[in-house]
Protein backbone atom coordinates (compact mmCIF):
# COMPACT_ATOMS: atom_id res chain seq x y z
CA UNK A 1 0.00 0.00 0.00
CA UNK A 2 1.49 3.30 -1.12
CA UNK A 3 0.51 6.73 0.16
CA UNK A 4 1.54 10.00 -1.47
CA UNK A 5 1.85 13.07 0.71
CA UNK A 6 1.64 16.55 -0.77
CA UNK A 7 4.57 18.73 0.22
CA UNK A 8 4.04 21.11 3.07
CA UNK A 9 4.90 24.78 2.52
CA UNK A 10 8.45 24.80 1.17
CA UNK A 11 8.73 21.01 1.47
CA UNK A 12 8.76 18.51 -1.43
CA UNK A 13 6.15 15.80 -1.90
CA UNK A 14 6.78 12.41 -0.32
CA UNK A 15 5.62 8.80 -0.64
CA UNK A 16 5.20 6.10 1.98
CA UNK A 17 5.49 2.57 0.65
CA UNK A 18 6.38 -1.01 1.49
CA UNK A 19 8.58 -2.45 -1.26
CA UNK A 20 10.10 -5.80 -2.18
CA UNK A 21 13.87 -5.60 -2.64
CA UNK A 22 15.06 -5.87 -6.26
CA UNK A 23 18.41 -7.07 -7.46
CA UNK A 24 18.91 -9.96 -5.08
CA UNK A 25 19.26 -9.39 -1.34
CA UNK A 26 20.33 -12.35 0.75
CA UNK A 27 18.05 -13.25 3.62
CA UNK A 28 18.79 -11.31 6.80
CA UNK A 29 18.76 -12.83 10.25
CA UNK A 30 16.39 -11.50 12.90
CA UNK A 31 19.41 -10.13 14.74
CA UNK A 32 20.54 -8.19 11.65
CA UNK A 33 17.05 -6.79 11.12
CA UNK A 34 16.91 -5.77 14.80
CA UNK A 35 20.19 -3.91 14.49
CA UNK A 36 18.97 -2.09 11.41
CA UNK A 37 15.84 -1.04 13.31
CA UNK A 38 17.79 0.00 16.42
CA UNK A 39 17.67 3.80 16.66
CA UNK A 40 20.11 3.90 19.57
CA UNK A 41 23.72 4.94 19.20
CA UNK A 42 24.90 1.34 19.00
CA UNK A 43 22.47 0.44 16.21
CA UNK A 44 22.74 0.89 12.47
CA UNK A 45 19.48 2.72 11.89
CA UNK A 46 20.96 6.23 11.68
CA UNK A 47 23.57 5.06 9.16
CA UNK A 48 20.94 3.20 7.14
CA UNK A 49 18.62 6.22 7.15
CA UNK A 50 21.37 8.59 5.96
CA UNK A 51 22.58 6.35 3.14
CA UNK A 52 19.06 5.35 2.06
CA UNK A 53 17.93 8.97 1.77
CA UNK A 54 20.99 9.73 -0.38
CA UNK A 55 20.00 6.94 -2.77
CA UNK A 56 16.35 8.04 -2.84
CA UNK A 57 17.44 11.57 -3.83
CA UNK A 58 19.66 10.21 -6.60
CA UNK A 59 20.44 12.95 -9.10
CA UNK A 60 19.75 15.84 -6.72
CA UNK A 61 21.99 18.90 -7.07
CA UNK A 62 23.28 19.60 -3.58
CA UNK A 63 26.49 18.92 -1.69
CA UNK A 64 25.26 20.05 1.73
CA UNK A 65 25.28 16.90 3.88
CA UNK A 66 22.49 18.25 6.11
CA UNK A 67 20.14 19.69 3.51
CA UNK A 68 18.56 16.33 2.70
CA UNK A 69 17.23 15.86 6.22
CA UNK A 70 16.07 19.47 6.32
CA UNK A 71 13.99 18.75 3.21
CA UNK A 72 12.79 15.33 4.42
CA UNK A 73 12.75 15.55 8.22
CA UNK A 74 10.06 12.86 8.56
CA UNK A 75 11.78 10.31 6.35
CA UNK A 76 12.33 6.89 7.86
CA UNK A 77 13.24 3.42 6.66
CA UNK A 78 12.63 0.08 8.33
CA UNK A 79 13.66 -3.41 7.27
CA UNK A 80 10.90 -5.91 8.05
CA UNK A 81 11.54 -9.64 8.50
CA UNK A 82 8.83 -11.80 6.99
CA UNK A 83 8.42 -15.54 6.51
CA UNK A 84 9.16 -15.33 2.79
CA UNK A 85 12.00 -12.81 3.02
CA UNK A 86 12.26 -9.14 3.88
CA UNK A 87 10.39 -5.99 2.97
CA UNK A 88 11.66 -2.42 3.07
CA UNK A 89 9.22 0.07 4.53
CA UNK A 90 9.71 3.70 3.53
CA UNK A 91 7.95 6.56 5.31
CA UNK A 92 7.80 10.04 3.78
CA UNK A 93 10.40 9.14 1.14
CA UNK A 94 11.18 11.59 -1.71
CA UNK A 95 8.48 11.35 -4.35
CA UNK A 96 11.11 11.71 -7.09
CA UNK A 97 12.13 8.07 -6.42
CA UNK A 98 8.68 6.84 -7.56
CA UNK A 99 6.69 6.73 -10.79
CA UNK A 100 2.91 6.38 -10.42
CA UNK A 101 3.44 5.12 -6.89
CA UNK A 102 6.02 2.48 -7.85
CA UNK A 103 9.66 2.85 -6.87
CA UNK A 104 12.03 3.20 -9.83
CA UNK A 105 13.78 -0.13 -10.42
CA UNK A 106 17.31 1.30 -10.42
CA UNK A 107 16.72 3.15 -7.15
CA UNK A 108 15.31 -0.03 -5.62
CA UNK A 109 18.51 -1.86 -6.57
CA UNK A 110 20.70 0.87 -5.07
CA UNK A 111 18.60 0.78 -1.90
CA UNK A 112 19.24 -2.95 -1.67
CA UNK A 113 22.98 -2.28 -2.02
CA UNK A 114 22.80 0.10 0.95
CA UNK A 115 21.13 -2.50 3.18
CA UNK A 116 23.45 -5.26 1.95
CA UNK A 117 26.70 -3.40 2.59
CA UNK A 118 25.74 -1.89 5.93
CA UNK A 119 24.61 -5.27 7.28
CA UNK A 120 27.60 -7.16 5.89
CA UNK A 121 30.30 -4.80 7.15
CA UNK A 122 28.69 -4.48 10.57
CA UNK A 123 28.30 -8.25 10.93
CA UNK A 124 31.89 -8.94 9.89
CA UNK A 125 33.25 -6.32 12.30
CA UNK A 126 31.11 -7.64 15.15
CA UNK A 127 32.13 -11.25 14.53
CA UNK A 128 35.81 -10.46 14.01
CA UNK A 129 35.63 -11.44 10.36
CA UNK A 130 37.92 -8.58 9.37
CA UNK A 131 41.48 -8.27 10.70
CA UNK A 132 42.12 -4.53 10.49
CA UNK A 133 45.38 -4.53 12.43
CA UNK A 134 47.70 -5.18 9.51
CA UNK A 135 47.96 -4.39 5.82
CA UNK A 136 47.09 -7.91 4.60
CA UNK A 137 43.96 -8.02 6.76
CA UNK A 138 42.73 -4.66 5.49
CA UNK A 139 43.27 -5.65 1.86
CA UNK A 140 41.33 -8.87 2.47
CA UNK A 141 38.51 -6.83 4.06
CA UNK A 142 38.33 -4.63 0.94
CA UNK A 143 38.25 -7.77 -1.22
CA UNK A 144 35.53 -9.43 0.84
CA UNK A 145 33.29 -6.35 0.78
CA UNK A 146 33.62 -6.10 -3.01
CA UNK A 147 33.04 -9.83 -3.44
CA UNK A 148 29.95 -9.78 -1.22
CA UNK A 149 28.63 -6.92 -3.35
CA UNK A 150 29.18 -9.06 -6.47
CA UNK A 151 31.34 -6.32 -7.93
CA UNK A 152 34.30 -8.56 -8.79
CA UNK A 153 33.86 -10.34 -12.12
CA UNK A 154 36.26 -13.15 -13.08
CA UNK A 155 36.77 -14.37 -16.66
CA UNK A 156 36.64 -10.83 -18.07
CA UNK A 157 39.67 -9.27 -19.77
CA UNK A 158 40.89 -6.06 -18.11
CA UNK A 159 38.57 -3.25 -19.18
CA UNK A 160 37.63 -1.27 -16.06
CA UNK A 161 38.58 2.41 -16.17
CA UNK A 162 38.18 4.38 -12.96
CA UNK A 163 37.33 8.04 -13.57
CA UNK A 164 38.08 10.63 -10.91
CA UNK A 165 37.13 14.29 -10.98
CA UNK A 166 35.10 16.96 -9.27
CA UNK A 167 31.41 17.07 -8.48
CA UNK A 168 31.49 20.84 -8.99
CA UNK A 169 32.78 21.41 -12.53
CA UNK A 170 31.90 23.75 -15.40
CA UNK A 171 29.49 22.80 -18.18
CA UNK A 172 32.38 22.60 -20.68
CA UNK A 173 34.26 20.24 -18.38
CA UNK A 174 31.17 18.09 -17.85
CA UNK A 175 30.55 17.79 -21.60
CA UNK A 176 34.19 16.81 -22.05
CA UNK A 177 33.89 13.99 -19.49
CA UNK A 178 30.98 12.62 -21.54
CA UNK A 179 33.10 12.68 -24.71
CA UNK A 180 35.91 10.77 -23.01
CA UNK A 181 33.43 8.24 -21.60
CA UNK A 182 31.97 7.86 -25.09
CA UNK A 183 35.38 7.11 -26.62
CA UNK A 184 36.19 4.65 -23.83
CA UNK A 185 32.81 2.96 -24.29
CA UNK A 186 33.33 2.56 -28.03
CA UNK A 187 36.50 0.62 -27.18
CA UNK A 188 34.72 -1.74 -24.81
CA UNK A 189 35.70 -0.13 -21.51
CA UNK A 190 33.48 -0.24 -18.42
CA UNK A 191 33.39 2.76 -16.07
CA UNK A 192 33.84 3.09 -12.31
CA UNK A 193 33.54 6.41 -10.47
CA UNK A 194 32.76 7.83 -7.04
CA UNK A 195 29.07 7.55 -8.10
CA UNK A 196 28.10 11.22 -7.69
CA UNK A 197 27.41 14.12 -10.12
CA UNK A 198 29.80 16.06 -12.37
CA UNK A 199 32.90 14.17 -13.48
CA UNK A 200 31.52 11.05 -11.79
CA UNK A 201 28.37 11.06 -13.93
CA UNK A 202 29.66 12.36 -17.28
CA UNK A 203 31.90 9.40 -18.24
CA UNK A 204 29.11 6.94 -17.42
CA UNK A 205 26.66 8.91 -19.54
CA UNK A 206 29.01 8.99 -22.51
CA UNK A 207 29.86 5.31 -22.19
CA UNK A 208 26.15 4.42 -22.06
CA UNK A 209 25.62 5.83 -25.56
CA UNK A 210 28.78 4.17 -26.89
CA UNK A 211 27.85 0.80 -25.41
CA UNK A 212 24.40 1.07 -27.00
CA UNK A 213 25.94 1.85 -30.38
CA UNK A 214 28.22 -1.17 -30.09
CA UNK A 215 25.24 -3.32 -28.98
CA UNK A 216 27.26 -4.22 -25.91
CA UNK A 217 25.45 -5.95 -23.06
CA UNK A 218 26.17 -6.46 -19.37
CA UNK A 219 27.83 -3.07 -19.07
CA UNK A 220 29.20 -2.05 -15.70
CA UNK A 221 28.76 1.45 -14.28
CA UNK A 222 30.21 0.98 -10.82
CA UNK A 223 29.88 3.57 -8.05
CA UNK A 224 32.10 3.30 -4.97
CA UNK A 225 31.26 5.55 -2.04
CA UNK A 226 31.43 5.68 1.76
CA UNK A 227 28.99 6.80 4.47
CA UNK A 228 30.67 10.16 5.11
CA UNK A 229 30.43 11.32 1.52
CA UNK A 230 27.25 9.73 0.13
CA UNK A 231 24.97 12.38 1.65
CA UNK A 232 26.85 15.11 -0.24
CA UNK A 233 27.30 13.09 -3.45
CA UNK A 234 24.14 11.07 -4.03
CA UNK A 235 24.54 8.27 -6.60
CA UNK A 236 23.84 9.40 -10.14
CA UNK A 237 21.06 7.53 -12.00
CA UNK A 238 23.41 5.64 -14.33
CA UNK A 239 25.16 3.68 -11.56
CA UNK A 240 24.04 0.05 -11.84
CA UNK A 241 26.41 -1.42 -9.25
CA UNK A 242 26.88 0.45 -5.98
CA UNK A 243 29.11 -0.47 -3.07
CA UNK A 244 29.49 1.43 0.20
CA UNK A 245 32.94 0.99 1.73
CA UNK A 246 33.34 1.64 5.49
CA UNK A 247 35.68 4.66 5.15
CA UNK A 248 37.57 6.79 2.63
CA UNK A 249 40.78 4.74 2.86
CA UNK A 250 39.02 1.48 1.96
CA UNK A 251 37.14 3.30 -0.77
CA UNK A 252 40.44 4.50 -2.25
CA UNK A 253 41.98 1.05 -1.99
CA UNK A 254 38.94 -0.44 -3.73
CA UNK A 255 39.42 2.00 -6.62
CA UNK A 256 43.09 1.21 -7.19
CA UNK A 257 42.79 -2.56 -6.63
CA UNK A 258 39.93 -2.82 -9.16
CA UNK A 259 41.18 -0.32 -11.73
CA UNK A 260 43.00 -1.34 -14.88
CA UNK A 261 43.63 2.34 -15.52
CA UNK A 262 42.56 5.71 -14.13
CA UNK A 263 41.48 8.90 -15.89
CA UNK A 264 41.50 12.11 -13.85
CA UNK A 265 39.30 15.04 -14.88
CA UNK A 266 39.40 18.54 -13.36
CA UNK A 267 38.19 18.65 -9.79
CA UNK A 268 38.87 20.11 -6.39
CA UNK A 269 40.34 18.92 -3.12
CA UNK A 270 38.75 15.47 -3.34
CA UNK A 271 40.36 14.89 -6.73
CA UNK A 272 43.72 16.13 -5.41
CA UNK A 273 43.35 13.70 -2.51
CA UNK A 274 42.81 10.80 -4.92
CA UNK A 275 45.78 11.81 -7.10
CA UNK A 276 48.13 11.98 -4.11
CA UNK A 277 46.89 8.67 -2.74
CA UNK A 278 47.65 6.86 -5.99
CA UNK A 279 50.96 8.62 -6.67
CA UNK A 280 52.09 7.90 -3.13
CA UNK A 281 51.52 4.20 -3.80
CA UNK A 282 53.19 4.25 -7.23
CA UNK A 283 56.22 6.06 -5.75
CA UNK A 284 56.73 3.28 -3.21
CA UNK A 285 59.85 1.27 -4.15
CA UNK A 286 57.97 -2.04 -3.94
CA UNK A 287 55.69 -0.94 -6.81
CA UNK A 288 58.48 0.05 -9.20
CA UNK A 289 57.89 -1.31 -12.68
CA UNK A 290 54.20 -2.09 -12.22
CA UNK A 291 52.17 -0.76 -15.18
CA UNK A 292 49.33 1.50 -14.06
CA UNK A 293 48.01 3.88 -16.76
CA UNK A 294 47.12 7.26 -15.26
CA UNK A 295 45.92 10.09 -17.49
CA UNK A 296 45.02 13.67 -16.53
CA UNK A 297 42.68 15.23 -19.08
CA UNK A 298 40.23 18.06 -19.65
CA UNK A 299 39.07 20.50 -22.33
CA UNK A 300 41.41 23.25 -23.53
CA UNK A 301 39.79 25.65 -21.05
CA UNK A 302 41.18 23.43 -18.25
CA UNK A 303 44.79 23.31 -19.47
CA UNK A 304 45.90 25.74 -16.74
CA UNK A 305 44.30 23.52 -14.09
CA UNK A 306 46.51 20.59 -14.93
CA UNK A 307 49.57 22.79 -15.33
CA UNK A 308 49.03 23.94 -11.75
CA UNK A 309 48.49 20.38 -10.50
CA UNK A 310 51.64 19.29 -12.36
CA UNK A 311 53.71 22.12 -10.79
CA UNK A 312 52.46 21.29 -7.30
CA UNK A 313 53.23 17.58 -7.67
CA UNK A 314 56.74 18.20 -9.03
CA UNK A 315 57.55 20.79 -6.36
CA UNK A 316 56.40 18.64 -3.47
CA UNK A 317 57.32 15.14 -4.70
CA UNK A 318 60.12 15.82 -7.21
CA UNK A 319 60.21 15.94 -11.01
CA UNK A 320 60.37 12.15 -11.26
CA UNK A 321 56.73 11.91 -10.17
CA UNK A 322 55.66 13.05 -13.65
CA UNK A 323 56.71 9.72 -15.21
CA UNK A 324 53.72 8.12 -13.51
CA UNK A 325 51.10 10.13 -15.43
CA UNK A 326 50.27 11.59 -18.84
CA UNK A 327 48.54 14.91 -19.44
CA UNK A 328 46.32 14.96 -22.55
CA UNK A 329 44.35 18.15 -23.21
CA UNK A 330 41.22 18.43 -25.34
CA UNK A 331 41.50 15.09 -27.17
CA UNK A 332 39.03 12.44 -25.95
CA UNK A 333 39.98 9.91 -28.62
CA UNK A 334 43.69 10.22 -27.73
CA UNK A 335 42.79 9.61 -24.07
CA UNK A 336 40.90 6.45 -24.97
CA UNK A 337 43.63 5.15 -27.27
CA UNK A 338 46.30 5.78 -24.62
CA UNK A 339 44.16 4.04 -22.00
CA UNK A 340 43.58 0.98 -24.22
CA UNK A 341 47.33 0.76 -24.81
CA UNK A 342 47.99 1.05 -21.07
CA UNK A 343 45.36 -1.57 -20.19
CA UNK A 344 46.98 -3.98 -22.66
CA UNK A 345 50.23 -3.60 -20.71
CA UNK A 346 48.35 -4.28 -17.48
CA UNK A 347 46.85 -7.43 -19.00
CA UNK A 348 50.22 -8.76 -20.09
CA UNK A 349 51.78 -7.94 -16.71
CA UNK A 350 48.98 -9.74 -14.84
CA UNK A 351 49.43 -12.79 -17.07
CA UNK A 352 53.20 -12.78 -16.50
CA UNK A 353 52.84 -12.44 -12.72
CA UNK A 354 49.76 -14.69 -12.51
CA UNK A 355 47.81 -11.94 -10.75
CA UNK A 356 44.02 -11.72 -11.00
CA UNK A 357 42.46 -9.49 -13.63
CA UNK A 358 39.65 -8.41 -11.30
CA UNK A 359 41.69 -7.44 -8.21
CA UNK A 360 45.27 -6.16 -8.12
CA UNK A 361 46.73 -8.24 -5.30
CA UNK A 362 50.34 -7.45 -6.26
CA UNK A 363 50.08 -3.71 -5.64
CA UNK A 364 51.82 -2.85 -2.36
CA UNK A 365 49.76 -0.39 -0.32
CA UNK A 366 51.60 0.63 2.86
CA UNK A 367 49.75 0.31 6.16
CA UNK A 368 49.95 4.10 6.68
CA UNK A 369 47.84 4.57 3.52
CA UNK A 370 45.21 2.15 4.83
CA UNK A 371 44.75 3.55 8.33
CA UNK A 372 41.62 5.69 8.59
CA UNK A 373 42.47 9.36 9.08
CA UNK A 374 40.10 11.29 11.29
CA UNK A 375 40.60 14.96 10.41
CA UNK A 376 40.48 16.64 13.80
CA UNK A 377 42.08 20.04 14.33
CA UNK A 378 44.93 18.40 16.20
CA UNK A 379 45.50 15.76 13.50
CA UNK A 380 45.54 18.40 10.76
CA UNK A 381 48.12 20.49 12.64
CA UNK A 382 50.27 17.39 13.15
CA UNK A 383 50.79 16.55 9.47
CA UNK A 384 54.49 16.50 8.46
CA UNK A 385 54.35 18.48 5.22
CA UNK A 386 58.03 18.91 4.42
CA UNK A 387 60.56 17.37 2.07
CA UNK A 388 63.54 15.33 3.21
CA UNK A 389 61.40 12.28 4.00
CA UNK A 390 60.43 9.37 1.73
CA UNK A 391 58.27 10.74 -1.05
CA UNK A 392 55.50 8.20 -0.59
CA UNK A 393 55.23 9.22 3.07
CA UNK A 394 55.00 12.92 2.17
CA UNK A 395 52.35 12.07 -0.44
CA UNK A 396 50.38 10.24 2.24
CA UNK A 397 50.36 13.29 4.53
CA UNK A 398 49.50 15.65 1.67
CA UNK A 399 46.61 13.30 0.89
CA UNK A 400 45.45 13.59 4.50
CA UNK A 401 45.56 17.40 4.28
CA UNK A 402 43.22 17.36 1.30
CA UNK A 403 41.06 14.72 3.00
CA UNK A 404 40.60 17.08 5.94
CA UNK A 405 39.48 19.88 3.64
CA UNK A 406 36.99 17.53 1.95
CA UNK A 407 35.60 16.71 5.40
CA UNK A 408 35.34 20.37 6.33
CA UNK A 409 33.56 21.13 3.06
CA UNK A 410 30.98 18.35 2.71
CA UNK A 411 31.08 15.75 5.51
CA UNK A 412 28.68 16.35 8.37
CA UNK A 413 31.24 15.58 11.09
CA UNK A 414 33.81 17.89 9.51
CA UNK A 415 31.32 20.71 8.94
CA UNK A 416 30.30 20.57 12.60
CA UNK A 417 33.95 20.58 13.75
CA UNK A 418 34.63 23.73 11.71
CA UNK A 419 31.52 25.41 13.09
CA UNK A 420 32.60 24.65 16.65
CA UNK A 421 36.37 25.23 16.51
CA UNK A 422 37.05 27.33 13.42
CA UNK A 423 39.15 26.46 10.35
CA UNK A 424 41.78 23.71 10.25
CA UNK A 425 45.38 24.96 10.43
CA UNK A 426 47.66 23.36 7.82
CA UNK A 427 51.33 23.87 8.65
CA UNK A 428 54.46 22.85 6.75
CA UNK A 429 57.53 23.73 4.70
CA UNK A 430 57.29 27.24 3.26
CA UNK A 431 57.63 26.33 -0.43
CA UNK A 432 55.07 23.55 -0.20
CA UNK A 433 52.68 25.76 1.76
CA UNK A 434 52.92 28.57 -0.80
CA UNK A 435 52.20 26.11 -3.61
CA UNK A 436 49.37 24.52 -1.62
CA UNK A 437 47.83 27.91 -0.84
CA UNK A 438 47.97 28.93 -4.51
CA UNK A 439 46.35 25.65 -5.55
CA UNK A 440 43.56 25.98 -2.99
CA UNK A 441 42.92 29.62 -3.92
CA UNK A 442 42.60 28.53 -7.55
CA UNK A 443 40.06 25.88 -6.52
CA UNK A 444 38.05 28.56 -4.68
CA UNK A 445 38.16 31.09 -7.53
CA UNK A 446 37.18 28.41 -10.05
CA UNK A 447 34.22 27.31 -7.84
CA UNK A 448 35.64 23.80 -7.39
CA UNK A 449 35.07 23.62 -3.64
CA UNK A 450 31.27 23.58 -3.58
CA UNK A 451 28.45 23.40 -6.07
CA UNK A 452 27.42 26.85 -7.32
CA UNK A 453 24.11 28.36 -6.37
CA UNK A 454 24.44 28.26 -2.60
CA UNK A 455 26.06 30.77 -0.27
CA UNK A 456 29.58 32.01 -0.97
CA UNK A 457 32.28 29.50 -0.10
CA UNK A 458 33.87 30.03 3.30
CA UNK A 459 37.21 28.16 3.53
CA UNK A 460 37.46 25.54 6.25
CA UNK A 461 41.27 25.81 6.42
CA UNK A 462 44.17 28.20 7.00
CA UNK A 463 47.56 27.58 5.40
CA UNK A 464 50.80 28.71 7.04
CA UNK A 465 54.54 28.03 6.86
CA UNK A 466 56.12 26.27 9.84
CA UNK A 467 56.56 28.65 12.71
CA UNK A 468 54.64 31.48 11.04
CA UNK A 469 51.31 32.96 11.98
CA UNK A 470 48.38 31.41 10.19
CA UNK A 471 47.42 33.35 7.07
CA UNK A 472 43.73 34.08 6.54
CA UNK A 473 42.02 31.59 4.26
CA UNK A 474 41.28 32.64 0.72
Amino acid sequence: MNDTHAGRAGKPATVSARISPAGGLDILSRNEVARLRDASGSGLHALLRRCALAVLTSGSISDDPRSMFEQYPDFDIQVLQQDRGIKIELSHAPAQAFVDGQIIRGINELLVAVVRDIVYVSTQLEQGGFDLDDTVGITHAVFEILRNARILKPHIDPNLVVCWGGHSISRDEYEYTKLVGYQLGLRGMDICTGCGPGAMKGPMKGATIAHAKQRRRNNRYIGITEPGIIAAESPNPIVNQLVIMPDIEKRLEAFVRMAHGIVVFPGGVGTAEEILYLLGILLHPDNAGMPFPLIFTGPKQSAAYFEQIDRFLKLSLGDEVARHYQIIVDDPAAVARAMVKGVDKVRNHRLDTKDAFFFNWALDIPFAFQLPFRPTHEAMRGLALHRGRPRHELAADLRRAFSGIVAGNVKEEGVRAIEQHGPFDIDGEADIMRALDALLQAFVSQHRMKLPGGSAYVPCYRVRAEGAEAAPAA
